[in-house]
């Protein structure tokens, strides 16, 4: 299959960030570009968008080197199918747009989180420069209780989280392949059965979803940010639902 032509500057994008990760370092490059919870000083806004082109470093994991080509096979195989049916500007828009969804829907679910725990802990007497103190130092303050450490080491991951990949991306892009190619048969890598798109990515986002709920993981690390996934997926499907129903030629479509 012949790669397209903003599939390919895609994939020379997020290479040359996980080149730079490797080069500059980890932990240099992940406080610039990756994405921090919003409450966290490493937060800036920019990083909205760069945490998409970046995955991390090999010295983090083998599965950094893993996740980088899982997500570029995956580019170069559903979006440039995806790009010459729908052209490049569609093409892009669905990316991104995935992108920001995923991002919608991860913050989302840590807020939904982080907020009841948070008001816990300020009914409990604590002030939230004390909560912020603790949170970005791993470190309790003399007095605190056994209910309240309980609630702030709920916390701590979510403060301290930092979102990396185009996961996101990708889950738009393959929902929108789904909606064009319905019948096409898909496979996991740990699950060799061919599978219909229709039947295939529904699937994967209820797997994401109970995933996320309950932290028991199918095909991914724990770590993986699975309402990023559904946010993405979504975000891909209703674009797409709303050109088949009002833009596109619906011959098309047959």
């Amino acid at each position: 299959m012949r790669i397209t032509e903003t599939v390919k500057h895609l994939l020379i994008i997020n290479v040359l960030m996980f080149i730079g990760t490797i080069a500059v370092g980890n932990d240099l490059f992940y406080k610039w570009f990756a994405l921090y919870f919003p409450k966290n000083e490493l937060f800036q806004p920019w990083q909205i968008i760069t945490h998409m082109f970046m995955h991390g470093g090999a010295s983090t994991a083998n599965f950094s080197i893993a996740h980088i080509l899982f997500n570029m096979f995956a580019l170069w195989m559903f979006g440039t199918a995806v790009e010459q049916q729908l052209g490049s500007k569609k093409f892009l828009f669905i990316y991104i747009s995935a992108g920001l969804g995923a991002v919608l829907f991860q913050l989302g679910y840590y807020y939904f989180n982080y907020l009841p725990l948070h008001a816990d802990l300020i009914g409990s007497g604590l002030t939230s420069d004390q909560i912020v103190q603790m949170l970005s130092s791993n470190k309790a303050i003399e007095g605190i209780s056994q209910a309240q450490f309980s609630d702030l080491k709920q916390l701590f991951p979510i403060y301290n989280v930092s979102m990396v990949g185009a996961s996101g991306c990708i889950m738009g892009v393959l929902a929108a392949f789904g909606m064009m190619n319905p019948e096409a048969k898909l496979m996991l890598i740990f699950l060799p059965i061919p599978i219909k798109a229709k039947y295939f990515i529904p699937g994967i986002i209820i797997l994401d979803i109970i995933s996320a709920l309950t932290g028991q993981s199918f095909f991914s690390p724990s770590n993986t940010a699975y309402m990023a996934h559904v946010g993405g997926a979504l975000t891909g499907f209703f674009i797409m639902w709303y050109w088949r129903k009002n833009q596109f030629n619906k011959n098309r479509w047959n």
